[in-house]
C-alpha cells in the first residue's frame, strides 16, 4: 500500500546542492574543499556528523534503536589526474585519477594545483592538436595517456620555466565540470559521477529532517571521498551498521537496462550479486511509494559496496543508481532520476527494519535467520518497536 504521505523532496534545494558541488574541484586525494562544504550543509541542516582523518564524512540521524543500524553512502570524490612528467616543451605528461579514457580529456579545460605555488589554469590536448600541422595525423594518432599531455596557460618553453613556475610531479589537476541546467530537466556536466547522488542524498536528508520523520534505528549518511581508486566506504563503516545502500550513477547505454528517468536498481555488478534480502526490498519500497524504476546489472562496474565487503565489513550491501549517459565522459542526467532517488532514499530510512537477527554480527543459532522464497517458513520480521531493548536514556550515542 501506498504511504498516505508523500515525502517533500526538495528539487530546487537537489539542483542548487548539486551546482555547489560541481563548482568545488574534488579529485580523488585533493577533497578537503568540498568535504568542508558538505560538512557546512550538514550544520546548516542540524544534522550531527563525524570526520575521518582522510575527510569521509559520517553524518547520523538517531533512530529508536542504535542497532541494526542502517546506512547509505555516496561519494564526493571524482576524476581528475596528476603530472607525470615536466616537458622540455613546457608541457606536461599526466596520469589519470580514477579509470577514465583519455578520449574524454582531449580539449578539457582544466586547473593545476600545485604545492605552494597557486592555482593555474590550462588545457589537455593531444600530442598532435593542430591539423594545419600534422594534416591527417590527428585524426590517426592513438588514444592513450601517453598521447595526451597539459598546456598550462603561463609562458612556459621548457621544464625549467615550468619548475620555476612552481610545478611539480605529483600536482593535482582538476578538470572543469562545464555544468548545465536545462530547463527541461536535464543536466549535463562532468563529474555527475557521483556528486549528483550526493545531492539526492542530501536532498532526502532534508526532507527528513524538515519532516520530522521518526526511524526505526540509527541511519548514517556517508560520504567517502576515494572511491573513484576502489578504497570508498573501507574506513567509514561502523560496527553497528548492518545493510548498507550506495547511490551512485547507473550506466545508460546499449546492452544496458537503465534510465535518466526513476531509479534503477542494480541487482549485480562485476564483482558479483548484491544482498537478496536488501534489495528486495528496495524494489519493494519502489513498488509501495510508486517510485518509477527498473533493475539492471554492470558487468564494468564497482562502487563503495565492493570496498566495504572487501575490507572485511559483514555488511549487507546494495546499489541504487541514477541513470546518466557517457559515464566517466562528458555526462548527462535528468532531474526526474535525482528525485527518485532521494524519494526512494527517504522511504528505506523510514521504512522498518525487518530483519531482526541483524542487530547481532553473530550468533550461535539458525534462529531468526532469513529465508529464500522457496522457504518462506524462515522468513521473520521486526517492525522496530517490539523486539529489542530500548535505546538507553542517555541517547546511547556510539
Amino acid at each position: 500500500m501506498k504511504n498516505s504521505v508523500m515525502p517533500l523532496i526538495d528539487d530546487t534545494y537537489i539542483a542548487s546542492f548539486l551546482k555547489t558541488l560541481l563548482e568545488t574541484p574534488s579529485p580523488t586525494g585533493y577533497t578537503d574543499a568540498v568535504t568542508r562544504v558538505c560538512c557546512a550543509e550538514l550544520e546548516r541542516l542540524g544534522v550531527s556528523y563525524e570526520i575521518t582523518r582522510r575527510g569521509a564524512i559520517r553524518a547520523r540521524l538517531q533512530g529508536g534503536r542504535r542497532q541494526p543500524a542502517r546506512a547509505l553512502i555516496a561519494h564526493v570524490d571524482t576524476l581528475g589526474a596528476q603530472v607525470k612528467f615536466l616537458k622540455e616543451n613546457g608541457r606536461m605528461e599526466l596520469v589519470p585519477i580514477g579509470h577514465w579514457s583519455s578520449r574524454f580529456a582531449e580539449g578539457a579545460r582544466c586547473t593545476v594545483f600545485t604545492a605552494g605555488h597557486g592555482a593555474f589554469r590550462g588545457t589537455i590536448l593531444p600530442l598532435k592538436a593542430s591539423g594545419h600541422t600534422f594534416n591527417e595525423e590527428v585524426d590517426t594518432q592513438p588514444v592513450a595517456w601517453s598521447q595526451v599531455e597539459l598546456r598550462p596557460d603561463i609562458v612556459a618553453e621548457n621544464a625549467a620555466d615550468l619548475a620555476v613556475t612552481g610545478f611539480n610531479v605529483g600536482d593535482f589537476v582538476a578538470i572543469d565540470p562545464q555544468p548545465e541546467f536545462l530547463d527541461n530537466g536535464f543536466v549535463v556536466s562532468r563529474h555527475l559521477d557521483d556528486k549528483a547522488g550526493v545531492a539526492a542524498m542530501f536532498g532526502a536528508i532534508k526532507a527528513l529532517v524538515e519532516g520530522e520523520v521518526q526511524l526505526a534505528v540509527d541511519t548514517y549518511f556517508l560520504i567517502s571521498v576515494t572511491e573513484e581508486v576502489g578504497h570508498g566506504a573501507s574506513s567509514v563503516l561502523t560496527h553497528d551498521i548492518a545493510s548498507m545502500v550506495t547511490i551512485d550513477n547507473g550506466t545508460t547505454a546499449p546492452g544496458q537496462n537503465s534510465r535518466e528517468f526513476g531509479v534503477t536498481i542494480a541487482m549485480a555488478d562485476q564483482t558479483g550479486p548484491f544482498d537478496y534480502h536488501l534489495t528486495q526490498k528496495l524494489l519493494r519500497l519502489c513498488r509501495e511509494e510508486e517510485i518509477e524504476h527498473q533493475r539492471d546489472i554492470f558487468r564494468y562496474y564497482r562502487s563503495d559496496s565492493a570496498a566495504a565487503i572487501e575490507s572485511g565489513a559483514d555488511v549487507r550491501t546494495a546499489l541504487v543508481t541514477f541513470g546518466i549517459d557517457a559515464s566517466h565522459g562528458y555526462e548527462r542526467i535528468h532531474m526526474h532520476a535525482l528525485h527518485s532517488v532521494a524519494r526512494l532514499i527517504h522511504a528505506y530510512a523510514a521504512s522498518r527494519v525487518e530483519i531482526r537477527r541483524d542487530a547481532e554480527p553473530l550468533t550461535d543459532s539458525l534462529k531468526g535467520f532469513t529465508g529464500l522464497p522457496m522457504d518462506p517458513a524462515n522468513e521473520e520480521s521486526w517492525d522496530g518497536r517490539d523486539d529489542a531493548p530500548e535505546r538507553p536514556s542517555e541517547g546511547g550515542q556510539n
